[in-house]
């Protein structure tokens, strides 16, 4: 007995509640080509996703989440579809996101710094301690000097 792979097909509301992606941005992705053109239905000509669909909006939905630009996503997209090929590229986009996220993480942890040092700066005001409050607020300047560095970079 062989059991043959059975391949679903799926309104837009539904490849949106299976992808967690709005029905907007579904058409959008694939307006500019983020993904690949949709099939139409037959009678009505709306759009009809397959399996092979929802596995390349996962793909994008899981990019997306990365905060992976939109343009970036599309070549990624494009590279995938050539296979083995394009492993480099593949390598070297993901590389270059990797590097964007590891700076986001840096300015987010100081931006936690900054905040930590500005609670402790206000509970010494709160609890009269002058020399401590300028010894924090002192920190705080310097770390609010890196945080504008790194946010305007």
């Amino acid at each position: 007995m062989t059991t043959h792979a059975v391949d679903h097909s799926y309104s837009i509301k539904e490849a949106a509640a299976l992808t967690g992606l709005p029905a907007s941005t579904l058409r959008y992705y694939e307006q500019i080509g983020v993904i690949a053109p949709i099939s139409r239905g037959a009678s009505s000509g709306h759009r009809v996703y397959d399996d092979a669909d929802l596995d390349q909006l996962m793909w994008v939905s899981c990019l997306a989440a990365t905060g992976m630009s939109v343009s970036d996503m599309r070549l990624y997209m494009a590279n995938n579809r050539r296979g083995p090929d394009a492993a480099a590229d593949q390598g070297r986009l993901l590389e270059e996101q990797q590097r964007r996220l590891a700076a986001e993480a840096e300015a987010l942890a100081l931006r936690q710094r900054y905040v930590a040092l500005k609670i402790a700066y206000w509970r010494a005001v709160e609890a009269g301690d002058s020399a401590e409050a300028a010894q924090l607020a002192a920190q705080a300047r310097e770390l609010a000097d890196e945080l504008r560095a790194v946010t305007h970079d």
